[in-house]
């Protein structure tokens, strides 16, 4: 079974950068589309960012659209996710997540499984 493990969270000033990577234990992760989903405190898990098993296909929640950019390596069997501009308001425990195929993935009912997260916080 894939797992998946992000790191690059931490704590970061507002108008700062961060960039999360999302290694995956198989290489079949290479087939799959995948994404980013946040969950901020007191909140529910939201969509960021998903790609496609090509990167031909990218899609961007409004909220982050012209700062954060997501790419993957697939030789490497990892997604990454470049956060530019922070705001405190990004603040929230990032999870990577894999598709159920090669398409990619906004929604939590494509999703078919899902990293442990890694914390992202953002001062003002």
């Amino acid at each position: 079974q894939v797992q998946l493990v992000e790191s690059g969270g931490g704590l970061v000033q507002a108008g700062g950068s961060l960039r999360l990577s999302c290694a995956a234990s198989e290489r079949t992760f290479s087939q799959y589309g995948a994404g980013w989903f946040r969950q901020a405190p007191g909140k529910e898990r939201e969509f960021v960012a998903t790609i496609s098993w090509s990167a031909l296909t990218k899609y961007y929640s409004d909220s982050v659209k012209g700062r954060f950019t997501i790419s993957r390596d697939n030789a490497k069997n990892t997604v990454y996710l470049q956060m530019n501009s922070l705001k405190p308001e990004d603040t929230a425990v990032y999870y990577c997540a894999q598709s159920r195929d090669g398409n990619s993935c906004s929604t939590e009912t494509c999703v078919t499984r899902r990293g442990k997260g890694t914390l992202v916080t953002v001062s003002s």
